[in-house]
């Protein structure tokens, strides 16, 4: 348990400093025109080049970031991402679950390649070269801070107890363009290598 308390620690002071933005957040469309659809541009400015859309009833879309002055979001389309106005999006917020983790909430990572899904109270741990297991979350500690979705998760590993970090950042998944909003870095025990990668609240 010293170990864990101190990667803990470590993984906290390295999370506080990087804390200033309240991205990413779920969206939905909103006031685009029947039969329309709202455009995704490669640059947030209404003349850059159209790389996607979203239809005019979309939900659940997830904004990873906003441009400076707060009026363009990034969104995923395809292997890419781009700007949307949210003069026609309608924030809708993070679901928290009962298990004080954001609803839907799937991560992953590449080299090696694994995933992580938050279901009811569980982590959905996979790789490709072993079967899929449910590790019991036994914590999954906030800040305190509204909005905040920095979470110090605790869960029944592999081989002893597992711990994670969930923290928002610029994240990349390495083998396309698509952006997403946060970062997470797991130990599925004690003994085992630290696992990097990205976070998304909408597949």
């Amino acid at each position: 348990m010293r170990f864990l308390a101190l990667a803990l620690s470590g993984f906290v002071l390295a999370g506080s400093a990087g804390f200033a933005q309240t991205m990413p957040q779920l969206y939905d469309v909103q006031d685009v025109s029947v039969g329309d659809v709202l455009n995704i541009r490669a640059e947030p400015s209404a003349s850059a080049e159209l790389v996607g859309t979203l239809a005019r009833d979309a939900r659940n879309v997830e904004v990873v970031a906003t441009n400076p002055e707060g009026t363009w979001g990034q969104v995923n389309t395809t292997e890419s991402s781009g700007w949307v106005n949210l003069r026609y999006m309608a924030a809708r917020g993070v679901q928290i679950d009962h298990f004080n983790l954001p609803d839907g909430l799937f991560c992953f990572g590449t080299e090696p390649f694994w995933s992580a899904q938050n279901i009811g109270g569980a982590l959905h741990y996979d790789t490709p070269d072993a079967p899929a297991r449910d590790m019991d979350v036994w914590m999954a500690q906030d800040s305190g801070i509204a909005g905040d979705l920095r979470r110090m998760v605790q869960f029944a590993g592999m081989g002893g107890p597992g711990m994670a970090f969930i923290y928002p950042a610029s994240c990349n998944d390495g083998m396309s363009d698509r952006a997403y909003g946060l970062a997470i870095s797991l130990m599925t025990s004690p003994d085992a290598p630290m696992l990097s990668g990205c976070c998304t609240l909408s597949r």
